[in-house]
């Protein structure tokens, strides 16, 4: 990574129950996720559930483009959060008392965030919203002063850049609880450009050490968290429509090819070794932006399937294809992104590099598939699996990658 070396003199040193908040090394061996970590992430499933039902309801009730919009809205603002946190915990996080109380206030933001997920959709009331992340954004900003009370010259001054763009982003997102319902939609993509824009900004002068190997674990463990709910979703919803409705037969094509979609997309995430190519910022940012669009349409494939379920058993207005389509639009967007961000770069010749792209196209294709498009897209999926490891054991090279 391009980073300044890390003096041991930083490394950080017990002063009672505080310890100094200081940047820790970006090379640290065996650097893992921790159990606070963990816990943050648990949290955060309370808020991707919400989400993941509200879009549910949207899409079964025909309102698809409005749910998507709130979806992409709300997604954004839990991912951005949680995003955040990680980052700053890669750099600097010291683990003592005033650094966990932190961080659980940040958990406390997340929850009342959750909470206010369904105002959001339902009555566009983004006040509980605003809220939870109030109380994130604070206390994120208080962790950079820290930081920057411990540090000096333009690792210090990237440290207030952080604190300071957080708080005005948070008072800029105020504009959500004001403005006029027609204009919410503008505002939301004006203040989500100007939170991205915040970390370019700040790490112009000093670039934080972040650690490669941490960012891509917690990136990976958020994943199976996303895909571990849209399971659970999937899960209940096929036993409430087989309970309601008696309909094992109809449901039965959608709960495999949900969970061969699942399965798949566990696969081609964790295939190739993502840590390898974080060796610069720039390629941090760009990877770790485009982990948005990732974990959305990870957590959408659930909330498909649960669509699919509600149209088989007759609780969905709408058509057959639209229900298909919820769960094949998200899952070919995910099988394309894990492509485009990291996978392709593993892969060494035209038809390994073939193998996702058109495994996508095809899962778009199942769409028309009425009835079994669910059962078909998993299929693809699968096939999509069994090729990269058929061509990568046919493979003469011994270059990174199995899939």
């Amino acid at each position: 990574m391009t980073h300044e070396p890390t003096p041991a003199t930083r490394t950080p040193r017990p002063l009672g129950p505080l310890r100094p908040l200081v940047a820790r090394d970006p090379d640290q061996e065996h650097r893992a996720a921790t159990p606070l970590e963990l816990f943050f992430d648990l949290c955060f499933v309370v808020a991707v559930a919400q989400a993941g039902l509200q879009l549910v309801h949207a899409v079964a009730e025909g309102h698809a483009g409005a749910g998507v919009r709130d979806y992409a809205m709300v997604f954004f603002a839990i991912w951005w959060a949680w995003m955040n946190f990680t980052w700053f915990a890669s750099a600097y996080d010291n683990d003592d008392a005033l650094y966990r109380l932190v961080t659980l206030l940040q958990i406390t933001g997340v929850l009342i965030l959750a909470a206010g997920i369904s105002d959001a959709f339902a009555a566009h009331d983004y006040l509980l919203v605003w809220l939870g992340y109030a109380v994130m954004r604070v206390a994120l900003a208080s962790q950079w002063l820290r930081a920057a009370r411990h540090a000096s010259g333009p690792e210090r001054n990237t440290a207030l850049r952080y604190a300071g763009g957080v708080l005005a982003c948070q008072v800029g997102w105020s504009a959500l609880l004001f403005a006029p319902g027609p204009a919410r939609p503008w505002v939301f993509l004006v203040m989500a450009c100007a939170e991205m824009t915040v970390p370019l900004l700040a790490e112009r002068g000093h670039p934080t050490d972040w650690h490669a190997h941490h960012i891509a674990e917690r990136y990976g463990l958020f994943t199976i968290i996303v895909l571990g709910e849209s399971i659970a979703a999937a899960t209940v919803a096929v036993k409430t429509g087989t309970a309601q409705n008696d309909a094992q037969d109809d449901l039965l094509p959608i709960a495999v090819g949900g969970l061969l979609l699942v399965f798949a997309a566990w696969w081609v995430y964790f295939v190739v070794p993502a840590h390898a190519r974080l060796h610069t910022t720039r390629r941090g940012f760009v990877w770790g932006y485009g982990h948005y669009l990732i974990f959305a349409a990870a957590a959408a494939v659930g909330a498909g399937i649960e669509v699919a379920v509600e149209q088989a058993v007759g609780k969905a207005h709408i058509s057959v294809t639209a229900a298909a389509a919820a769960v094949t639009l998200p899952a070919a967007l995910y099988l394309l992104l894990v492509w485009a961000l990291h996978a392709r770069y593993f892969k060494f010749g035209i038809a390994r590099q073939l193998v996702l792209p058109t495994a996508a196209l095809a899962v778009l294709l199942c769409t028309f598939a009425g009835e079994w498009a669910v059962l078909a897209a998993g299929l693809v999926a699968t096939a999509a699996i069994v090729t990269g490891v058929a061509l990568n054991a046919r493979s003469a090279t011994h270059q990174p990658g199995r899939a």
